[in-house]
Formats: structure tokens, C-alpha cells, sequence
């Protein structure tokens, strides 16, 4: 028997869903499931029985999917081996604990080992200089990279990081991670958002921030002339946002992975 201090079930839900404390606090070691816990106000029973609930909903995810028409020749199709490291990079539409990702990895044969390094709020210059040295650790065979959204975030309408910038750690990303480990890259640009809902988030007015997707947009159109597979993952998600209008309801998370066993499958 669990109890717990939860006082907000919902908003303990969200924030157990896109935040993973012990990303960002590796220096101090492992992190136990109390204290992590704790950090969301609740108890380890409650907290693992969360994290259980969501890791059922990602198998019910993948078994759906491999149901679809021509599902089983898709997943055939994917590049990833058994012995193989597959890596995510990204924000929080890749760090979700039901994300594309996370779906994808009930995809892949036995024996595929997967690592989510996603951050959520993670700009492309946090990423290169916190990820890098971590990717250098962990030795992919494969990163999947979906970055660039929060570079395009505007605070008063002043962009958190120019286009050039978010081009040059891009690159810089990719180039210094291969030459270190010689694995293979995949890109999926940024998702889009809904915009109405983006302009009527309170949490958004508040804060002055917005989203525009012309400027996602530019991110992706410089992720797709990359020579590397890029998977295109703004219609698969159009029309599946969570009130917010910024993150992905889990059927958009589904769609996103539908679009990149397409992609992979061509």
C-alpha cells in the first residue's frame, strides 16, 4: 500500500511526463526512486506505478501500429540492429515519456539498446555543450535528433536563438558526435504547433512567449537539404496538440512515429 501528498494528480501526470530530473543532475550519481519521488511530491509506490502506466500505454502504442497496413514491412525496414546503441536527442517533445521515442523502442528487435537523452526546454546550444560529452560516453551506433524548437521560442517576440545560431549547433551536433563515435545520424524536424492555442495559453500570455511556425518552418527546410534521412514530422502531428498548442497529445506522438517508420521505409 502507497499513500501520497499529491494534491494534483494532473499536474503531477504533466510534469512526470516531460521532466526527468536526473538528466539534469547527473553529477550527483544515481538518483534513487524516493528521492526522485519527493520531487514531484508523491511517493515511490505512486511514482513507479506512473511511470509503469505510461510504459503500457507506449507497449498498447506499438502494438497498434505494428497492426496497421504494411506495419510489419516497415519495422522490417528499420535500420537498427541487435548489438546496437540507438541514442535520442531532443526537447521535450522527445524526452515525453510518451514519445515518439519511447513508442519506437517497443518496436525495435531484442537485443537494440536505447537511450533517451532528451531534455525538455533543451535549445540547440544547451545541447551541444551538455550532450556532446555524454554522447562521447555512451558510444551510439545511431542518434535520432529532434531539436530546434525552443531556439525559435520568442520572448517579447525576441528570438531565443537566431536561425544561424541554431544552423551552426546543428552541424556542429552531427559533425562532433560522428567524428567522436562514427555513428549514423537521423534527423526529424521540429513538429509545429497550433497557434490559437499557443496564443491563448495563459501560462504563455503571462510569460510573453509564443511560437511561430514560419520559424519552425526555416528549421525544418534546413534539416531537410541535410544528406542524412530526415523525417518531416509537421503533418503527421498537425491537429494532434495538447491544450497548450506547443506539446503533443499522445495520438500526435503515435503519428510521429507512424511518419518515421514511413520515412525510414523508403
Amino acid at each position: 500500500m502507497t499513500t501520497t501528498t499529491d494534491r494534483n494528480p494532473a499536474r503531477t501526470e504533466r510534469l512526470l511526463r516531460f521532466h526527468q530530473p536526473e538528466k539534469l543532475l547527473r553529477h550527483l550519481g544515481p538518483l534513487d526512486e524516493p528521492v526522485l519521488a519527493a520531487l514531484f511530491g508523491t511517493d515511490a509506490g505512486d511514482y513507479r506505478g506512473r511511470l509503469e502506466r505510461f510504459e503500457q500505454h507506449n507497449r498498447e502504442a506499438a502494438a497498434a501500429l505494428s497492426a496497421g497496413p504494411d506495419a510489419a514491412a516497415r519495422i522490417a525496414a528499420l535500420p537498427f540492429r541487435p548489438g546496437e546503441h540507438v541514442v535520442a536527442l531532443g526537447e521535450s517533445t522527445t524526452a515525453d515519456r510518451l514519445s515518439w521515442f519511447e513508442i519506437l523502442r517497443h518496436l525495435l528487435p531484442e537485443g537494440v539498446r536505447c537511450t533517451n537523452l532528451a531534455v525538455s526546454g533543451s535549445t540547440t546550444a544547451q545541447a551541444l555543450a551538455q550532450q556532446l560529452p555524454v554522447l562521447g560516453f555512451q558510444r551510439p551506433d545511431w542518434v535520432l535528433c529532434m531539436l530546434g524548437a525552443n531556439d525559435v521560442q520568442r520572448i517579447d517576440r525576441t528570438p531565443l536563438v537566431d536561425l544561424a545560431e541554431t544552423r551552426r549547433n546543428l552541424t556542429a551536433l552531427r559533425d562532433l558526435t560522428v567524428a567522436r563515435t562514427e555513428a549514423r545520424w537521423i534527423w526529424l524536424t521540429p513538429t509545429g504547433t497550433d497557434p490559437d492555442r499557443v496564443e491563448r495559453y495563459e501560462h504563455f500570455r503571462r510569460a510573453g512567449l509564443s511560437w511561430s511556425d514560419a520559424d519552425l518552418d526555416a528549421v525544418a527546410d534546413f534539416l531537410l537539404a541535410q544528406p542524412e534521412p530526415v523525417v518531416d514530422t509537421r503533418r503527421a502531428a498537425r491537429g494532434h496538440h495538447e491544450p497548450d498548442g506547443l506539446h503533443l497529445t499522445p495520438d500526435g506522438q503515435r503519428a510521429v512515429t507512424a511518419a518515421l517508420l514511413e520515412a525510414l521505409h523508403r
